[in-house]
Protein backbone atom coordinates (compact mmCIF):
# COMPACT_ATOMS: atom_id res chain seq x y z
CA UNK A 1 0.00 0.00 0.00
CA UNK A 2 1.71 3.16 -1.20
CA UNK A 3 1.14 6.40 0.67
CA UNK A 4 1.16 10.03 -0.44
CA UNK A 5 4.47 11.86 -0.25
CA UNK A 6 4.52 14.04 2.82
CA UNK A 7 5.02 17.67 1.83
CA UNK A 8 5.45 20.63 4.15
CA UNK A 9 2.00 21.37 5.55
CA UNK A 10 0.70 24.81 6.44
CA UNK A 11 -2.74 24.55 7.94
CA UNK A 12 -5.20 25.75 10.53
CA UNK A 13 -5.81 23.37 13.43
CA UNK A 14 -8.55 21.39 15.10
CA UNK A 15 -8.01 21.44 18.89
CA UNK A 16 -8.87 18.44 21.06
CA UNK A 17 -7.49 19.33 24.52
CA UNK A 18 -8.36 15.97 26.05
CA UNK A 19 -5.76 13.72 27.66
CA UNK A 20 -5.62 9.92 27.44
CA UNK A 21 -7.71 9.61 24.27
CA UNK A 22 -7.77 5.91 23.48
CA UNK A 23 -8.34 4.09 20.22
CA UNK A 24 -11.88 3.03 21.17
CA UNK A 25 -12.81 6.70 21.52
CA UNK A 26 -11.13 7.46 18.20
CA UNK A 27 -13.04 4.69 16.39
CA UNK A 28 -15.50 2.57 18.42
CA UNK A 29 -15.14 -1.20 18.10
CA UNK A 30 -18.52 -1.63 16.37
CA UNK A 31 -17.11 0.09 13.27
CA UNK A 32 -14.16 -2.24 12.77
CA UNK A 33 -15.78 -4.69 10.37
CA UNK A 34 -14.36 -3.23 7.16
CA UNK A 35 -10.97 -4.46 5.99
CA UNK A 36 -9.99 -1.54 3.75
CA UNK A 37 -9.00 1.91 4.96
CA UNK A 38 -11.77 3.77 3.15
CA UNK A 39 -14.81 5.23 4.91
CA UNK A 40 -13.57 5.19 8.49
CA UNK A 41 -13.42 8.99 8.68
CA UNK A 42 -17.19 9.32 8.91
CA UNK A 43 -17.08 7.47 12.25
CA UNK A 44 -14.07 9.27 13.72
CA UNK A 45 -14.89 10.09 17.37
CA UNK A 46 -18.38 8.78 16.61
CA UNK A 47 -19.65 8.67 20.19
CA UNK A 48 -18.35 12.17 20.86
CA UNK A 49 -19.72 13.62 17.61
CA UNK A 50 -23.25 12.19 17.76
CA UNK A 51 -25.83 11.51 20.47
CA UNK A 52 -27.89 8.34 20.80
CA UNK A 53 -30.40 9.71 18.29
CA UNK A 54 -27.59 10.15 15.78
CA UNK A 55 -27.78 13.92 16.01
CA UNK A 56 -24.57 15.99 15.99
CA UNK A 57 -23.41 17.17 19.40
CA UNK A 58 -22.86 20.88 18.84
CA UNK A 59 -20.25 21.25 21.55
CA UNK A 60 -17.83 18.75 19.99
CA UNK A 61 -15.04 20.36 18.02
CA UNK A 62 -15.52 18.38 14.79
CA UNK A 63 -19.07 19.73 14.65
CA UNK A 64 -17.90 23.33 15.02
CA UNK A 65 -17.44 24.93 11.56
CA UNK A 66 -15.01 27.46 13.04
CA UNK A 67 -12.37 24.74 13.30
CA UNK A 68 -10.95 23.04 10.25
CA UNK A 69 -7.61 21.99 8.83
CA UNK A 70 -5.24 19.11 8.31
CA UNK A 71 -3.67 19.27 11.78
CA UNK A 72 -5.26 17.73 14.87
CA UNK A 73 -3.89 19.16 18.13
CA UNK A 74 -4.45 16.63 20.91
CA UNK A 75 -3.84 16.30 24.62
CA UNK A 76 -1.19 14.18 26.29
CA UNK A 77 -1.13 10.39 25.80
CA UNK A 78 -3.03 10.26 22.53
CA UNK A 79 -3.83 6.88 20.99
CA UNK A 80 -3.60 4.68 24.08
CA UNK A 81 -5.59 1.46 24.48
CA UNK A 82 -5.87 -1.30 21.91
CA UNK A 83 -3.53 -1.65 18.95
CA UNK A 84 -6.23 -1.21 16.29
CA UNK A 85 -4.80 0.32 13.13
CA UNK A 86 -8.31 1.48 12.27
CA UNK A 87 -7.84 4.47 14.60
CA UNK A 88 -5.15 5.84 12.31
CA UNK A 89 -7.24 5.00 9.25
CA UNK A 90 -10.16 7.02 10.66
CA UNK A 91 -8.02 10.08 11.43
CA UNK A 92 -6.34 9.99 8.03
CA UNK A 93 -9.56 9.30 6.13
CA UNK A 94 -11.21 12.29 7.84
CA UNK A 95 -8.54 14.50 6.29
CA UNK A 96 -5.90 14.97 8.95
CA UNK A 97 -2.27 14.67 7.88
CA UNK A 98 -0.66 15.51 11.22
CA UNK A 99 -1.48 14.84 14.87
CA UNK A 100 0.34 16.96 17.45
CA UNK A 101 0.62 15.96 21.10
CA UNK A 102 3.06 15.98 23.99
CA UNK A 103 2.98 12.17 24.13
CA UNK A 104 1.75 9.32 21.92
CA UNK A 105 1.15 5.68 22.73
CA UNK A 106 3.91 3.71 20.99
CA UNK A 107 1.67 1.40 18.97
CA UNK A 108 -0.46 4.29 17.75
CA UNK A 109 2.66 6.23 16.76
CA UNK A 110 4.03 3.31 14.74
CA UNK A 111 0.67 2.67 13.07
CA UNK A 112 0.50 6.35 12.14
CA UNK A 113 3.95 6.36 10.56
CA UNK A 114 3.09 3.21 8.60
CA UNK A 115 -0.05 4.82 7.16
CA UNK A 116 1.07 8.28 6.14
CA UNK A 117 -0.09 10.14 9.26
CA UNK A 118 2.66 12.16 10.94
CA UNK A 119 2.67 12.13 14.76
CA UNK A 120 4.48 15.25 15.99
CA UNK A 121 5.55 15.10 19.62
CA UNK A 122 6.30 18.46 21.21
CA UNK A 123 6.84 19.78 24.73
CA UNK A 124 3.85 20.27 27.01
CA UNK A 125 4.69 23.97 27.12
CA UNK A 126 4.61 24.42 23.34
CA UNK A 127 1.43 22.34 23.11
CA UNK A 128 -0.25 24.71 25.56
CA UNK A 129 0.87 27.71 23.50
CA UNK A 130 -0.71 26.22 20.39
CA UNK A 131 -3.95 25.41 22.21
CA UNK A 132 -4.11 28.95 23.59
CA UNK A 133 -3.41 30.49 20.18
CA UNK A 134 -6.10 28.39 18.47
CA UNK A 135 -8.60 29.19 21.23
CA UNK A 136 -7.94 32.91 20.77
CA UNK A 137 -8.04 32.79 16.95
CA UNK A 138 -9.67 29.76 15.33
CA UNK A 139 -7.84 30.30 12.04
CA UNK A 140 -4.39 30.12 13.68
CA UNK A 141 -2.02 28.19 11.43
CA UNK A 142 0.99 25.99 12.04
CA UNK A 143 3.60 24.86 9.56
CA UNK A 144 4.96 21.34 9.78
CA UNK A 145 8.18 20.60 7.92
CA UNK A 146 9.10 16.93 7.95
CA UNK A 147 12.34 17.64 6.11
CA UNK A 148 13.47 20.03 8.87
CA UNK A 149 11.61 18.11 11.61
CA UNK A 150 10.14 21.40 12.73
CA UNK A 151 6.71 22.73 13.70
CA UNK A 152 6.13 26.48 13.72
CA UNK A 153 3.30 28.47 15.27
CA UNK A 154 3.02 31.01 12.46
CA UNK A 155 1.22 33.68 14.51
CA UNK A 156 4.22 34.15 16.82
CA UNK A 157 7.03 32.52 14.86
CA UNK A 158 7.77 30.18 17.77
CA UNK A 159 8.89 26.70 16.79
CA UNK A 160 10.14 23.38 18.06
CA UNK A 161 11.93 20.46 16.49
CA UNK A 162 10.48 16.98 16.74
CA UNK A 163 12.06 13.56 16.49
CA UNK A 164 11.27 10.84 13.97
CA UNK A 165 12.85 7.53 13.05
CA UNK A 166 15.15 8.23 10.03
CA UNK A 167 13.80 5.25 8.09
CA UNK A 168 10.18 6.32 8.61
CA UNK A 169 11.08 9.88 7.67
CA UNK A 170 12.55 8.69 4.38
CA UNK A 171 9.47 6.58 3.68
CA UNK A 172 7.07 9.47 4.36
CA UNK A 173 9.06 11.94 2.26
CA UNK A 174 9.09 9.52 -0.69
CA UNK A 175 5.61 8.05 -0.28
CA UNK A 176 6.97 4.58 0.45
CA UNK A 177 5.51 1.77 2.45
CA UNK A 178 7.95 -0.97 3.52
CA UNK A 179 7.60 -2.86 0.23
CA UNK A 180 8.07 0.29 -1.85
CA UNK A 181 11.24 1.02 0.09
CA UNK A 182 12.64 -2.44 -0.61
CA UNK A 183 11.82 -2.06 -4.30
CA UNK A 184 13.61 1.31 -4.32
CA UNK A 185 16.84 -0.36 -3.22
CA UNK A 186 16.50 -3.65 -5.11
CA UNK A 187 19.61 -2.88 -7.19
CA UNK A 188 21.65 -2.43 -4.02
CA UNK A 189 20.21 -5.65 -2.63
CA UNK A 190 21.09 -7.46 -5.86
CA UNK A 191 24.67 -6.12 -5.76
CA UNK A 192 25.02 -7.14 -2.13
CA UNK A 193 23.72 -10.65 -2.82
CA UNK A 194 26.05 -11.01 -5.83
CA UNK A 195 29.05 -9.98 -3.74
CA UNK A 196 28.08 -12.43 -0.99
CA UNK A 197 27.83 -15.30 -3.46
CA UNK A 198 31.38 -14.82 -4.78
Amino acid sequence: MSIDKFLTIRSSCVPLPVENVDTDQIIPARFLKATTRDGFGENLFRDWRYDKKNQPIKEFVLNNPAYKGKVLIAGKNFGSGSSREHAVWAIHDYGFKVVVSSFFADIFKNNALNNGLLPVRISAEFLTKIFNAVEAETDTEVEVSLEEQKITLLFTGEWENFEINPYKKKCLLNGYDDIDYLLSIKDKIGTYEAERSN
